[in-house]
């Protein structure tokens, strides 16, 4: 007998079980950008061996991290207005724990303290010299972040210090980057040198849990890209996360939460770009944007594949 005949308006119970026990597409790795391709790469070493999903984030985001010729993360990052290339990333596991390093200078791999600042601290976020002080401490090595490219860029930019972040040019595009284990355990990360020419001591929405990167092991992930102040308005990774806890499909998640920030300021949302990215605990994906040309790729067992976003405007 259905439920549904009662007036309840609920699937039978066997449809519910079915449901529970469908066919789960894992190992899976999604992220953001074109990048997000060689990204992948990296962290399908790991999950096709049966290797947890946070090792999997860690080893993808350290790749573009460790590129010189990506302006938007980590080394060859472009810098503040002041000329100093600061970082933000944030990483969170199956159960919960999370680490998130904010402003931090000299260092290559941010993802990599903010593990370390969730396995060895009681705190989550460390910023600033402190979290320096903290990487230091625990091996990392003081380089200078700044290359000539990055340099020769804003020196030319000084010459007219116009701000203004034009959508999809990756000067402030983020590497975030969800991952389902075949264990079936969840895990993310963020991590980005953030907008380019920003005031000295702006942080976006990558190192923040919530807004830039959620994971909940019972429902889905989600990660954020481009101008984080809007992320951070909605906590949109929240959000999504939790748009698909109440039966959204991870695409349907990204696009209210885009609507979201489309409502708060509708002019404003028509000069800027913000892309979701969603992974759920049946492998299900989907992303959605505020302007057309957010790309994000997908690794499975069927391959690695970059997809357009769709979008609103």
């Amino acid at each position: 007998m259905k439920l549904s005949a009662l007036g309840v308006g609920i699937l039978p119970v066997a449809n519910v079980l079915a449901a529970e026990n469908q066919i789960v597409n894992k190992p899976i790795v999604i992220s953001t950008w074109d990048f997000g391709l060689g990204a992948n790469v990296e962290a399908w070493k790991i999950l096709s061996q049966q290797g947890r999903a946070l090792d999997a984030v860690e080893a993808g985001a350290r790749v573009p991290e460790g590129d010189p010729k990506e302006t938007s993360v980590g080394l060859g990052g472009l810098p503040d207005r002041d000329g100093h290339v600061t970082l933000d990333a944030c990483i969170m596991d199956e159960n919960g724990n999370c680490g998130s390093v904010a402003f931090l200078e000299h260092i290559v791999h941010p993802i990599s303290v903010a593990r370390k600042v969730m396995e060895k601290t009681p705190h989550i976020m460390l910023a600033g010299e402190g979290a320096l002080q903290f990487a230091l401490a625990n091996g990392f090595k003081k380089e200078k972040l700044l290359t000539k490219e990055s340099e020769k860029a804003w020196k030319e930019w000084l010459k007219s210090a116009q701000y203004k972040p034009v959508a999809n040019i990756e000067n402030h595009d983020t590497i975030g980057i969800v991952a389902l284990d075949a264990n079936g355990n969840l895990s993310g990360g963020c991590t980005t040198s953030g907008m380019a020419y920003k005031m000295h001591g702006r942080i976006g929405d990558s190192p923040i849990i919530g807004a830039g990167l959620y994971v909940d092991n019972e429902i889905g992930a989600a990660t954020a890209t481009g101008v984080g102040e809007e992320v951070i308005r909605i906590v949109g990774c929240h959000l999504v996360v939790e748009l698909m806890r109440q039966g959204n499909s991870p695409e349907d998640a990204c696009r209210l939460a885009v609507e979201r920030i489309i409502k708060k300021n509708p002019a404003k949302a028509k000069e800027v770009q913000v892309g979701f990215l969603a992974l759920k605990k049946n492998g299900e994906y989907g992303a959605y944007c505020l302007q057309k040309g957010f790309t994000y790729a997908v690794h499975d067992t069927s391959g690695n594949k970059l997809f357009d976003s769709k979008s609103n405007y």
